[in-house]
């Protein structure tokens, strides 16, 4: 396969400023973002398994699902596509492999690679295993797919910024192109981080904890990527909420606003499909 994915999505990673990624969940969502000018796009583990009606992160969703909406994204909109691959689905490093190959054969640009286990009483792998998945991923993709190592201590209840910055430096070092820990408790942690993994690219999910940030503070912070994860999907499941509350009160004029038929009909002739 062209390595032409990689080199354009990495690109954006590395010029000034970097990239926002919003995340989409369907076809619509993802020809709105396109229409809007975003350059990139990216799948959410969550929104994918709540769309499907499955708990996120428990391996419910297979790796054939995921590939097929990730590709689906890609085809309609032309844009880079970025999978959020939660753990590379598998239990080995050999597969966390076949997953990145199986990525790049349905065209993605870029793929992450988490220290996830899915399983609740050990959410986290150890550091010598989670480094030999990533060095996998990275081995796999052999420049054609930008890889994200990513750990989750942070979510998972571990906030230990130091085995953080331990875990982000060895899959640096392993050779992930871009370096993630969602959900840094503060600006500071998040400075540590960018500045112990320099220069390997940072996401960083929306902002730190529940301060939200604007993208020029992010960026002055030297992050080069900002995903919103599951944020649009949720926001727009809450706007969903509020109109079936006014539907059972009522009020029908209230709960069919929203997008109008001729701008889905616009959106979808811009499809590249």
């Amino acid at each position: 396969m062209s390595s032409e994915p990689y080199e354009r999505f990495m690109a954006l990673h590395t010029r000034a400023g970097g990239l926002v990624l919003p995340n989409a969940w369907d076809g619509l969502s993802a020809l709105l973002l396109a229409d809007a000018g975003f350059e990139a796009i990216g799948t959410s583990s969550v929104a994918l398994a709540a769309a499907l009606g499955r708990p996120d992160g428990r391996h419910e969703v297979t790796r054939a699902e995921h590939l097929e909406h990730a590709a689906l994204l890609g085809r309609l909109t032309g844009l880079p596509v970025n999978g959020d691959f939660e753990d590379g689905y598998g239990e080995t490093p050999a597969d966390v492999a076949a997953t990145v190959e199986a990525a790049v054969e349905y065209g993605l640009a870029g793929i992450g690679i988490e220290d996830t286990s899915g399983n609740p009483e050990r959410p986290i792998r150890d550091f010598d295993e989670a480094v030999a998945r990533v060095r996998s991923a990275v081995e796999a993709a052999r420049g054609r797919i930008v890889v994200t190592g990513r750990t989750d201590n942070f979510i998972q209840g571990r906030p230990d910024l130091d085995d953080t910055i331990r875990r982000l430096t060895a899959f640096a070092e392993a050779g992930a192109d871009v370096l993630y820990a969602p959900y840094p408790p503060d600006l500071d942690a998040l400075n540590a981080i960018v500045t112990a993994v320099a220069p390997t690219p940072v996401n960083v999910l929306v902002s730190p904890a529940d301060d939200v940030l604007t993208v020029a503070e992010l960026q002055k912070a030297g992050v080069k990527r900002i995903s919103l994860g599951p944020w649009l999907y949720v926001h727009a499941m809450g706007a969903l909420e509020e109109a079936t509350k006014a539907l059972v009160a009522g009020d029908l004029a209230s709960a069919a606003t929203g997008i109008s038929f001729e701008r889905v009909g616009e959106l979808l002739a811009q499809s590249k499909n």
